[in-house]
């Protein structure tokens, strides 16, 4: 008579000893324990493969929790990108309202926000898919194993051959690898282990991916952060430059409205003094064109004076004069004008890009993400 995992038995005499039961019975106890501790090391393989899928699922759900954090860190500078874009537009003056650098910085800070959102955010999802394999896997696993761990109930869990509770035992690597439908190590806990080996090995590689596009998204959207704010804080150093030289011109423009102003009141000083008075009986007689001395120098023919005619000629010129002045000064008091409203619009404009670099470094939100990461150290 032969058992599985037992030795033949034989009979000496031509029939069975009358302690043929009992050998029998010992033959089938030691087929049993046999089993058993096979069947306990296949169990706790399976255990401790459950435990890395556990272990593999708490790293997994810290580096979903980061790229989370990531994405509200990136809704956020989002948010402030779109504040910025929108306080820009509240600049007064129609020269100040048309698109400049600064503007195309912002949308391009915008484009790079989005793409690294829906980079993390496939990311993410993924990350989602994985867990619940691991989920699965796990679950598979301790369904196996709760099922081997049926023939378990009469042995010892004590010593080295605790393999149920996660001990380091070696298993039997011949049960591992030669799988069979009635054996130890069966076919289905071949494919658990299996597939449970490949689930945690692709979420290494995707937590190992994780890392590295956080990292990369961080460096990205610190750039972006970095270029739209020293541009932002270029334009208002040229804003400032732009609003002094607009204060000397303005300044100088006044100045020559002085002196011009000046100039027209000579001139019609001048030409109120060429015309003369308006009275007739106001005209000295030194200034009349027929007094005495005028009268007897033209008693001889050939004799007249070009006096009347110096006085028209000058009165034409300093009429000229005074037209050509008054034109002159209406343009200086134009240009002045425009000027004070350039540089009204140059402080406006200085004071909403201040202000958009003040909110820009205020709803920064730093505790989005950790300093480690923050930090480049991972």
């Amino acid at each position: 008579m032969k058992f599985p995992y037992a030795t033949t038995t034989t009979f000496v005499g031509p029939f069975p000893p009358p302690c043929f039961r009992e050998q029998c019975a010992e033959a089938s106890v030691g087929v049993a324990r046999e089993y058993m501790r096979s069947v306990r090391e296949v169990e706790g393989e399976i255990r401790r493969q459950a435990g890395r899928v556990a272990h593999e699922c708490v790293k997994l759900e810290r580096e979903r929790g980061l790229l989370e954090r990531m994405l509200r860190s990136l809704r956020c500078e989002m948010l402030i990108n779109k504040k910025s874009v929108d306080g820009r537009t509240i600049r007064p003056a129609t020269t100040e309202t048309g698109r400049d650098g600064a503007d195309h910085l912002l949308e391009c800070e915008k484009r790079e926000l989005t793409e690294l959102k829906q980079e993390l955010g496939s990311t993410l999802r993924s990350t989602l898919a994985q867990l619940q394999t691991l989920g699965q896997c796990s679950r598979q696993l301790l369904d196996c194993a709760s099922e081997r761990a049926r023939v378990l109930e009469l042995l010892p869990h004590t010593g080295s051959g605790s393999l149920s509770a996660g001990g380091h035992g070696t298993p039997s690597q011949g049960l591992i690898k030669l799988p069979e439908p009635i054996a130890p190590f069966t076919p289905e806990c071949k494919q658990v282990l299996e597939s449970s080996t490949l689930a945690v090995n692709q979420s290494q590689l995707l937590r190992e991916n994780i890392r590295q596009m956080i990292g990369n998204a961080i460096a990205r959207q610190k750039a972006a952060h970095r270029t739209v704010n020293e541009a932002l804080v270029k334009k208002i150093a040229e804003t400032v430059t732009l609003k002094q030289n607009l204060t000397t011109m303005s300044a100088a423009t006044r100045q020559a409205i002085f002196r011009k102003q000046r100039q027209l009141n000579c001139i019609r000083h001048s030409h109120d003094r060429a015309l003369g008075p308006e009275y007739s009986g106001d005209i000295f007689s030194r200034e009349k064109l027929n007094r005495p001395i005028v009268k007897v120098y033209h008693r001889h023919p050939g004799t007249q004076l070009p006096e009347a005619a110096h006085l028209i000629q000058c009165s034409s010129v300093l009429r000229r004069c005074l037209l050509s002045s008054e034109e002159e000064l209406s343009r200086l008091q134009g240009t002045c004008l425009q000027l004070v409203a350039n540089l009204h619009g140059k402080r406006a404009a200085e004071q909403v890009d201040s202000a958009v670099v003040r909110l820009r470094r205020q709803l920064v939100d730093r505790r989005a993400m950790p300093t480690f990461l923050q930090q480049g150290l991972y």
